[in-house]
């Protein structure tokens, strides 16, 4: 399956950080906001709640479920219908199970396994029934890396102030030497600085692209239930194509006309993807 980075995610990111540092240094030294105790405060010990919150298999899950927010492995929905109108010319020439000859070459499992399952002739209810208990499924587990992030985005704030009050208590401990009591405050509030910033250019974001992500993801799974379900009932390849286009936004609408229309122009013959 074909990987597309999202270069959205790591230009905000990138942007982000320049920018706040870049402040930074435009008003005094760099190293006046760096605080390895602060660091361990607010870093270590919202991941160490978070170890609390949550079970260890769904913190280690999060590896696999940020890639997502940074590689985007989904076809597009025109590839998705010029894949199931190629299909079902296929079925309706050849019959049902010619299609298993295209199963060797698919990259994806969900698709594999609902043409699979028509093959081997079981009942259409069945089968839709099956694809939206792993749909299902699915969307459980992506939810649960969006609430790993969006509960590090709540805990990391907090540790931050958990930070700024414990270099305030050591600071009042202090007051005999009026020379430390500002340093003692800069120090106090780096802690909060820190949290902020990662809560909110970081873990929060990534948890909302995560959710942008696992939607489409779901609505793409939903129109692959649709392809296989028409392929199967015996669904002309042009209504299929009508059905599917229901999934796909106007954007993407205008897009698969114009690709359609230059493809005509250039073949002379009328190519499916006409406009609906």
């Amino acid at each position: 399956m074909q990987q597309r980075m999202d270069f959205m995610t790591i230009l905000g990111i990138g942007l982000g950080i320049s920018l706040v540092f870049g402040a930074i240094a435009m008003g005094g030294s760099m190293m006046v906001f760096w605080s390895m105790s602060s660091v361990m405060i607010t870093v270590g010990g919202s991941f160490a709640a978070l170890l609390i919150n949550f079970q260890l298999p769904q913190i280690t899950m999060v590896y696999r479920v940020t890639k997502n927010a940074f590689v985007n492995e989904m076809k597009e929905v025109s590839e998705l219908i010029e894949l199931f109108v190629r299909l079902g010319q296929k079925a309706r020439r050849e019959g049902l199970l010619a299609l298993e000859d295209e199963l060797a070459d698919m990259d994806d499992t969900f698709l594999a396994n609902g043409l699979q399952m028509v093959i081997d002739g079981l009942e259409p209810e069945l089968i839709r029934d099956i694809m939206d208990t792993e749909i299902s499924a699915t969307e459980s587990r992506h939810k649960m890396g969006q609430d790993v992030f969006r509960a590090w985005g709540a805990l990391a704030p907090a540790f931050g102030m958990i930070g700024t009050l414990i270099g305030l208590i050591q600071m009042l401990t202090n007051l005999n030497d009026p020379s430390k009591i500002g340093p003692g405050m800069a120090v106090a509030l780096l802690t909060t600085f820190y949290g902020a910033l990662l809560a909110n250019l970081l873990f929060i974001p990534l948890a909302g692209k995560l959710a942008i992500r696992s939607e489409a993801e779901i609505t793409l799974k939903e129109a692959v239930i649709e392809g296989i379900l028409s392929i199967q009932a015996g669904t002309n390849p042009r209504i299929l194509q009508e059905k599917m286009k229901a999934f796909a936004s106007p954007k993407q609408r205008e897009d698969m006309e114009r690709q359609s229309q230059e493809r005509q122009s250039q073949s002379g013959e009328e190519v499916i993807f006409d406009n609906a």
